[in-house]
């Protein structure tokens, strides 16, 4: 009676011991999948802030052609040579060109806003590239606590084994994307 008394006591606290695993591994996969719908929210925001910079980088473009096909037609007809009225409204328009080229005090000119939209996509890749690592250590470890939970019905310790290695990966996966989303291309 002793023996199967103490062997009960074994086999119960090697429960204990997968089901702390599994609250372990639960821990990761909440952090994991936090952080995956952090970065994915600021991927989108980021996309967003580009695709505004990119549009109003284009209409800066467009203004700035407007008023330099205005500018060569009023020299091409002479008459802004003529004219006091008409050449200092040629000048204004080619300030205000070459100020949309580049606006350095307000960050609005099209090479500011280039540069702005740049940063901003480089922003949103960083994010997705961390995402997709997020990803991956969720899907680790999801794996990793049906792997653990079916150890417990059918006692086989390699489940457990594989779940802890499958645990560490995840694991892995959630430090690269927080500190080096950009180390390892998967996708």
């Amino acid at each position: 009676m002793s023996a199967e008394h103490g062997h009960g006591h074994s086999e119960h606290g090697g429960n204990k011991g997968v089901a702390l695993l599994i609250s372990v591994l639960a821990l990761v996969l909440a952090f994991s999948e936090t952080l995956g719908k952090g970065a994915q929210t600021a991927a989108l925001a980021y996309n967003i802030e580009a695709s505004n910079l990119w549009a109003f980088f284009q209409a800066k473009t467009i203004r700035q052609t407007v008023l330099r096909t205005a500018v060569e037609e009023l020299e091409a007809q002479s008459v802004a040579s003529k004219n006091e009225g008409v050449k200092k409204q040629v000048e204004a328009w080619k300030k205000t060109a070459e100020r949309y080229q580049s606006e350095p005090e307000t960050g609005e000119g099209r090479k500011e806003l280039s540069a702005r939209a740049k940063e901003a996509e480089k922003k949103r890749d960083t994010a997705m590239a961390a995402y997709h690592h997020y990803e991956l250590a969720s899907a680790a470890v999801q794996i990793a606590i049906v792997l653990a939970s079916a150890s417990i019905i059918t006692s086989i310790a390699a489940l457990v084994w594989l779940a802890g290695a499958l645990g560490v990966a995840g694991i892995v996966f959630c430090l690269i994307g927080f500190f080096w989303p950009t180390a390892v291309h998967l996708f």
